[in-house]
Protein backbone atom coordinates (compact mmCIF):
# COMPACT_ATOMS: atom_id res chain seq x y z
CA UNK A 1 0.00 0.00 0.00
CA UNK A 2 2.48 2.95 1.21
CA UNK A 3 5.23 1.32 2.03
CA UNK A 4 7.42 2.51 -0.65
CA UNK A 5 5.87 6.34 0.12
CA UNK A 6 7.16 6.24 3.28
CA UNK A 7 4.02 7.63 4.89
CA UNK A 8 2.29 7.15 8.50
CA UNK A 9 0.64 3.51 7.62
CA UNK A 10 4.64 2.88 6.18
CA UNK A 11 6.43 3.95 9.30
CA UNK A 12 3.82 1.77 11.54
CA UNK A 13 4.60 -1.45 9.27
CA UNK A 14 8.69 -0.55 9.34
CA UNK A 15 8.00 -0.47 12.99
CA UNK A 16 6.33 -3.66 13.70
CA UNK A 17 9.64 -5.71 11.41
CA UNK A 18 11.89 -3.70 13.21
CA UNK A 19 10.97 -5.36 16.58
CA UNK A 20 10.18 -8.82 15.48
CA UNK A 21 12.60 -11.90 14.82
CA UNK A 22 9.80 -13.51 13.80
CA UNK A 23 9.10 -12.38 10.05
CA UNK A 24 5.70 -14.68 9.26
CA UNK A 25 4.46 -12.99 12.70
CA UNK A 26 5.67 -9.49 11.29
CA UNK A 27 4.27 -9.86 8.15
CA UNK A 28 0.41 -10.81 9.72
CA UNK A 29 0.56 -7.64 12.34
CA UNK A 30 1.58 -5.43 8.99
CA UNK A 31 -1.25 -6.95 6.53
CA UNK A 32 -3.87 -6.76 9.62
CA UNK A 33 -2.67 -3.10 10.52
CA UNK A 34 -2.83 -2.18 6.77
CA UNK A 35 -6.45 -3.65 6.84
CA UNK A 36 -7.63 -1.97 9.68
CA UNK A 37 -6.79 1.22 8.19
CA UNK A 38 -8.08 0.89 4.65
CA UNK A 39 -11.30 -0.68 6.21
CA UNK A 40 -11.32 2.76 9.14
CA UNK A 41 -11.29 5.31 5.94
CA UNK A 42 -13.64 3.25 3.48
CA UNK A 43 -16.07 3.71 6.72
CA UNK A 44 -15.37 6.94 6.68
CA UNK A 45 -15.65 7.33 3.25
CA UNK A 46 -18.83 6.36 3.14
CA UNK A 47 -20.17 8.62 5.36
CA UNK A 48 -18.58 11.16 3.04
CA UNK A 49 -20.45 9.93 0.41
CA UNK A 50 -23.74 9.83 1.53
CA UNK A 51 -23.27 13.81 3.35
CA UNK A 52 -22.30 14.87 -0.01
CA UNK A 53 -24.98 13.17 -1.94
CA UNK A 54 -27.95 14.59 0.54
CA UNK A 55 -26.08 17.76 -0.27
CA UNK A 56 -26.42 17.10 -4.34
CA UNK A 57 -22.92 17.86 -4.40
CA UNK A 58 -20.66 16.14 -7.27
CA UNK A 59 -16.86 15.13 -5.89
CA UNK A 60 -14.11 14.64 -8.37
CA UNK A 61 -10.41 13.88 -6.54
CA UNK A 62 -7.87 14.98 -9.09
CA UNK A 63 -5.07 12.46 -8.73
CA UNK A 64 -2.11 13.36 -10.36
CA UNK A 65 2.21 13.54 -10.21
CA UNK A 66 3.23 16.37 -9.18
CA UNK A 67 3.61 19.19 -11.59
CA UNK A 68 1.43 17.75 -13.79
CA UNK A 69 -0.66 21.35 -13.22
CA UNK A 70 -3.52 20.50 -11.01
CA UNK A 71 -3.57 23.55 -9.52
CA UNK A 72 -3.20 25.88 -12.80
CA UNK A 73 -5.86 24.11 -14.22
CA UNK A 74 -8.30 24.39 -11.47
CA UNK A 75 -7.53 28.11 -11.11
CA UNK A 76 -8.59 28.02 -15.10
CA UNK A 77 -11.57 26.15 -14.06
CA UNK A 78 -13.01 28.22 -11.25
CA UNK A 79 -12.48 31.25 -13.25
CA UNK A 80 -14.56 30.00 -16.43
CA UNK A 81 -17.18 28.71 -13.93
CA UNK A 82 -17.18 31.41 -11.39
CA UNK A 83 -21.29 32.34 -11.44
CA UNK A 84 -22.31 29.66 -13.72
CA UNK A 85 -21.59 26.76 -11.31
CA UNK A 86 -20.39 26.98 -7.17
CA UNK A 87 -17.45 25.34 -6.78
CA UNK A 88 -15.76 24.00 -3.69
CA UNK A 89 -11.69 22.69 -3.33
CA UNK A 90 -9.78 21.17 -0.66
CA UNK A 91 -6.52 20.79 -1.53
CA UNK A 92 -3.93 18.68 -0.16
CA UNK A 93 -0.03 19.61 0.18
CA UNK A 94 2.69 18.00 2.37
CA UNK A 95 3.26 21.42 3.29
CA UNK A 96 2.92 25.38 2.66
CA UNK A 97 -0.59 27.01 1.61
CA UNK A 98 0.72 28.08 -1.98
CA UNK A 99 -1.89 26.12 -3.39
CA UNK A 100 -4.77 27.60 -1.62
CA UNK A 101 -3.14 30.77 -1.72
CA UNK A 102 -3.39 30.89 -5.85
CA UNK A 103 -7.11 29.66 -6.01
CA UNK A 104 -8.58 32.16 -3.67
CA UNK A 105 -10.70 35.22 -5.13
CA UNK A 106 -12.44 32.73 -7.98
CA UNK A 107 -15.67 32.15 -6.86
CA UNK A 108 -15.02 28.95 -5.02
CA UNK A 109 -14.48 28.36 -0.63
CA UNK A 110 -11.17 26.78 -0.74
CA UNK A 111 -9.88 24.22 2.20
CA UNK A 112 -6.10 23.74 2.27
CA UNK A 113 -5.21 20.78 4.61
CA UNK A 114 -1.26 20.16 5.27
CA UNK A 115 -0.18 16.65 5.26
CA UNK A 116 3.17 16.66 6.56
CA UNK A 117 4.41 13.15 6.17
CA UNK A 118 1.48 11.33 4.39
CA UNK A 119 1.55 11.30 0.75
CA UNK A 120 -2.15 11.29 0.36
CA UNK A 121 -5.16 12.34 1.82
CA UNK A 122 -7.94 10.31 3.59
CA UNK A 123 -11.40 9.99 4.39
CA UNK A 124 -10.68 11.18 7.97
CA UNK A 125 -9.43 14.50 6.90
CA UNK A 126 -12.16 15.72 3.87
CA UNK A 127 -14.84 14.67 6.99
CA UNK A 128 -13.52 17.34 8.86
CA UNK A 129 -13.25 19.95 5.81
CA UNK A 130 -16.25 19.45 4.59
CA UNK A 131 -18.68 21.69 6.52
CA UNK A 132 -15.96 24.31 5.85
CA UNK A 133 -16.38 24.57 1.89
CA UNK A 134 -19.37 23.30 1.25
CA UNK A 135 -22.91 25.35 1.57
CA UNK A 136 -26.32 24.86 0.05
CA UNK A 137 -25.76 26.29 -3.07
CA UNK A 138 -22.22 24.12 -3.58
CA UNK A 139 -22.69 21.38 -7.01
CA UNK A 140 -18.72 20.94 -8.07
CA UNK A 141 -16.07 19.82 -4.85
CA UNK A 142 -13.01 19.52 -6.36
CA UNK A 143 -10.18 17.31 -4.26
CA UNK A 144 -7.03 18.25 -5.15
CA UNK A 145 -5.20 15.33 -3.66
CA UNK A 146 -1.09 15.35 -2.75
CA UNK A 147 0.70 15.16 -5.77
CA UNK A 148 1.07 10.72 -6.16
CA UNK A 149 0.01 8.57 -8.51
CA UNK A 150 -0.29 5.26 -5.60
CA UNK A 151 -1.24 6.57 -2.81
CA UNK A 152 -4.16 8.44 -3.31
CA UNK A 153 -5.38 5.82 -5.40
CA UNK A 154 -5.81 3.26 -2.72
CA UNK A 155 -7.33 6.01 -0.56
CA UNK A 156 -11.48 6.39 -1.00
CA UNK A 157 -12.13 10.11 0.29
CA UNK A 158 -16.03 9.71 -0.52
CA UNK A 159 -15.67 11.01 -4.12
CA UNK A 160 -18.02 10.28 -6.59
CA UNK A 161 -15.44 9.16 -8.99
CA UNK A 162 -11.28 10.06 -9.44
CA UNK A 163 -9.48 12.10 -12.53
CA UNK A 164 -6.48 11.41 -13.43
CA UNK A 165 -4.23 13.74 -15.06
CA UNK A 166 -1.00 13.64 -17.09
CA UNK A 167 1.31 16.24 -18.22
CA UNK A 168 3.04 15.69 -21.77
CA UNK A 169 6.46 16.88 -20.09
CA UNK A 170 5.84 13.14 -18.16
CA UNK A 171 6.11 11.11 -21.29
CA UNK A 172 3.69 8.75 -23.09
CA UNK A 173 3.37 5.89 -20.72
CA UNK A 174 2.73 6.57 -17.16
CA UNK A 175 -1.05 5.18 -17.79
CA UNK A 176 1.08 1.21 -18.15
CA UNK A 177 3.58 2.13 -15.17
CA UNK A 178 0.89 3.57 -13.31
CA UNK A 179 -2.25 0.84 -14.01
CA UNK A 180 -4.52 1.12 -11.48
CA UNK A 181 -5.22 4.99 -11.41
CA UNK A 182 -5.51 4.90 -14.73
CA UNK A 183 -7.85 1.96 -15.11
CA UNK A 184 -10.35 3.18 -12.37
CA UNK A 185 -10.34 7.08 -13.49
CA UNK A 186 -13.65 7.81 -14.77
CA UNK A 187 -11.98 10.96 -17.12
CA UNK A 188 -7.86 11.02 -17.99
CA UNK A 189 -7.36 14.60 -18.49
CA UNK A 190 -4.31 14.76 -20.63
CA UNK A 191 -2.52 18.17 -19.60
CA UNK A 192 0.19 20.94 -20.76
CA UNK A 193 -1.20 19.87 -24.72
CA UNK A 194 0.54 23.27 -25.85
CA UNK A 195 3.99 21.60 -24.79
CA UNK A 196 3.65 18.09 -27.24
CA UNK A 197 5.04 19.59 -30.49
CA UNK A 198 8.19 21.25 -28.76
CA UNK A 199 8.58 18.12 -26.70
CA UNK A 200 8.17 15.47 -29.24
CA UNK A 201 5.35 13.86 -27.21
CA UNK A 202 3.31 11.04 -28.96
CA UNK A 203 -0.23 11.90 -28.24
CA UNK A 204 -1.53 8.28 -30.17
CA UNK A 205 1.16 6.10 -28.38
CA UNK A 206 -0.15 7.75 -25.14
CA UNK A 207 -3.82 7.12 -25.98
CA UNK A 208 -2.54 3.45 -26.71
CA UNK A 209 -1.00 2.94 -23.43
CA UNK A 210 -4.32 4.15 -22.05
CA UNK A 211 -6.91 1.61 -24.14
CA UNK A 212 -4.32 -1.12 -22.57
CA UNK A 213 -5.34 0.09 -19.39
CA UNK A 214 -8.96 1.24 -19.79
CA UNK A 215 -10.56 0.51 -23.22
CA UNK A 216 -13.15 2.91 -24.13
CA UNK A 217 -11.18 6.10 -21.53
CA UNK A 218 -13.12 9.08 -21.18
CA UNK A 219 -9.92 10.79 -22.47
CA UNK A 220 -9.72 14.76 -22.77
CA UNK A 221 -6.81 16.46 -24.25
CA UNK A 222 -6.25 20.30 -23.15
CA UNK A 223 -3.49 23.17 -22.34
CA UNK A 224 -4.67 25.25 -19.58
CA UNK A 225 -2.52 27.80 -20.54
CA UNK A 226 -3.28 28.67 -24.22
CA UNK A 227 -7.08 27.50 -23.68
CA UNK A 228 -7.17 24.73 -26.45
CA UNK A 229 -9.26 21.56 -25.03
CA UNK A 230 -10.81 23.83 -22.25
CA UNK A 231 -14.52 24.01 -23.95
CA UNK A 232 -14.16 20.11 -23.80
CA UNK A 233 -13.30 20.27 -19.81
CA UNK A 234 -16.14 22.50 -18.96
CA UNK A 235 -18.74 20.97 -20.59
CA UNK A 236 -18.00 17.89 -19.26
CA UNK A 237 -18.14 19.14 -15.75
CA UNK A 238 -21.54 21.22 -16.42
CA UNK A 239 -23.16 18.33 -17.71
CA UNK A 240 -22.08 16.35 -14.56
CA UNK A 241 -24.36 18.70 -12.23
CA UNK A 242 -27.29 18.82 -14.55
Amino acid sequence: MCESCGCGTANEHHHHHEHSHDHKHSHTKTVTLEQKVLAQNDALAEQNRAWLAEKGVVAINLISAPGSGKTYLLEKTLEALDGKIKCAVITGDQQTDRDAQRLKGKGAKIHQIETISACHLDAHQIWHALAEVIDDETRLLFIENVGNMVCPTAFDLGESFKVALLSTPEGEDKPIKYPVLFATAKAIVLTKMDLAEPLGWNLSACRKYIQQVQPGANVIELSAKSGDGMDAWLNYLTQLVQ
